[in-house]
C-alpha cells in the first residue's frame, strides 16, 4: 500500500470528528479532516479540508486519495431527517468512486424503545420514531452496500457522548458548566434509571480500531462505553468534585430547559423515550476482538469537568 492510500479522511469535524482525527494522527495515520469551513484550530499532524459533503462533488473531493472515509458529520436536530439521506448518499459514492473503505459513526436509534433490555449487537431494529427509522434504512443501505460488493463498510454505534469538546449532549453544556457555577441542572426523564455514555476519546479509539481493522467490515460494533449509572448517582459524582450541592432540575418530560430550546425539543419529543426507560449498552464485542476498555465513568467526570473548568476560565 503506497504512503498515499494511508490517507484517513474524516468528514465531519464536530467532537467526533475531530477526537478521531486527533487520535488517528497520533497513531500516526496522515489525516484530512474535512467540514465546510475548513478553518478551525490547529491539530498536530491533521489537515483541514473545506468541503460541503452533502453533495457528491463536495464528498468526492474530500476524500481524493483517501484508504479509510470517516463518516462523522452530523446536522441540527430539525434537519437530520432530510439532510442525513443526502450526506449518505454522497460519502457512498465518493468513497466507492476511491476505492476507500467507509467507517461510519451510528446511533442506537435503529433499536428504538428496548424497555431496559441490555442492547447488544443483536438487539433488533424496532424503531418506530422518524429518526429511529431513518437511521434504520440508512444502516441497512450501508450494510446493503457493503454485502453487494460495492464498498468495505463498517459501523461503529455510540451512546450519548460526553467528555471535553461535547457541548450538545444531555451531560454536556447543560451540566457541567452549571454543576461548576451554582446555577439549575437540568437532569433528563427518571433519574434512578441506568444510563449508558461513550466518552468521546472512546468514540475516536473505536472507530480509528475499526478503520485500521478491516477483519471487522460489514456489520455492526458497539464503540466502548463504561457500564452505565443511573443519573441520579452521575450528579452525585459530579457534585463530590465541585464541592458543593448541585442544584437540579429534573425534566420529566420533553419541554424547553436552558439550551435545550423549543426547536431541539420538539423535535427531540419521539426520542425522550431513552430517558423514560434503561439506557444500557454491551460493548463487550470490540472490547474482546480488539483489546479495547472503556474509560472509567470517574475519569471521564474528572477530565470533563476539568476541560469545563478551563473553557470558562477562558471566558
Amino acid at each position: 500500500m503506497t504512503a498515499a492510500r494511508d490517507l484517513q479522511v474524516v468528514l465531519g469535524a464536530g467532537p467526533a470528528g475531530t477526537a478521531l482525527a486527533v487520535e488517528l494522527a497520533r497513531r500516526g495515520h496522515p489525516v484530512r479532516l474535512v467540514d465546510r469551513a475548513g478553518d478551525g484550530p490547529a491539530l498536530e499532524g491533521v489537515g483541514r479540508f473545506a468541503a460541503d459533503v452533502a453533495t457528491e462533488e463536495g464528498a468526492r473531493a474530500a476524500v481524493d486519495g483517501a484508504g479509510v472515509v470517516y463518516h462523522c458529520v452530523n446536522v441540527g436536530y430539525h434537519l437530520q431527517v432530510e439532510a442525513m439521506p443526502r450526506i449518505q448518499q454522497a460519502a457512498l459514492a465518493a468513497a466507492e468512486a476511491v476505492g476507500a473503505r467507509l467507517v461510519v459513526l451510528d446511533t442506537f436509534y435503529p433499536y428504538g424503545e428496548t424497555h431496559g433490555a441490555l442492547m447488544t449487537e443483536g438487539t433488533p431494529w424496532n424503531a418506530t420514531t422518524r429518526k429511529g427509522l431513518m437511521h434504520a434504512e440508512l444502516d441497512a443501505r450501508y450494510l446493503a452496500a457493503h454485502a453487494e460488493g460495492r464498498l468495505r463498510v463498517v459501523l461503529g454505534r455510540s451512546a450519548d457522548f460526553v467528555g471535553p469538546g461535547v457541548l450538545n449532549s444531555t451531560l454536556g453544556g447543560a451540566v457541567f458548566p452549571a454543576a461548576l457555577t451554582g446555577q439549575e441542572v437540568p437532569a433528563f426523564g427518571d433519574i434512578d434509571l441506568p444510563h449508558g455514555y461513550t466518552y468521546i476519546g472512546d468514540v475516536a479509539a473505536g472507530l480509528a480500531t475499526l478503520g485500521e481493522n478491516p477483519d471487522g467490515d460489514g456489520r455492526v460494533w458497539h464503540l466502548p462505553t463504561a457500564p452505565a449509572l443511573t443519573t441520579r448517582r452521575i450528579l452525585a459524582m459530579v457534585e463530590e468534585r465541585v464541592g458543593r450541592p448541585l442544584t437540579f432540575t429534573v425534566v420529566a418530560e420533553p419541554r424547553p430547559f436552558g439550551p435545550f430550546d423549543e426547536v431541539f425539543m420538539a423535535e427531540y419529543a419521539e426520542m425522550f423515550y431513552q430517558h423514560t426507560e434503561a439506557q444500557i449498552v454491551d460493548s463487550s464485542a470490540i472490547e474482546k476482538a480488539y483489546g479495547l476498555a472503556p474509560n472509567p465513568l470517574s475519569a471521564t467526570i474528572d477530565v470533563t469537568l476539568a476541560w469545563y473548568g478551563e473553557l470558562l476560565a477562558a471566558h
